[in-house]
């Protein structure tokens, strides 16, 4: 990714970055190849490390209750799952 392109991303919404994120993924998944099929599932755990990452940053900075309720769990739940 060019340095204007991750300027451009910073740009954006976050409403608009996971917009482009799930259209970028459902693209890949209509694909039914297998190479799309590889680059989703090397893409799998860096959702799962920016999950913990906001999880744990908003935990942190907020509460563990609202990380809880925004993922629709305990704060007991969210906080055992995410804590590291």
């Amino acid at each position: 990714m060019t340095r204007d392109q991750n300027e451009e991303l910073a740009g954006l919404s976050t409403q608009e970055l996971a917009a482009l994120a799930r259209d970028c993924l459902e693209a890949l998944g209509r694909q039914g190849s297998k190479d799309a099929f590889a680059e989703l599932l090397q893409i799998s755990p860096i959702v799962g490390e920016a999950l913990g990452e906001v999880a744990r940053s908003l935990g942190e900075n907020s509460s563990w209750a609202q990380v809880g309720q925004i993922a629709g769990t305990t704060k007991q739940a969210a906080w055992s799952r995410w804590r590291s």
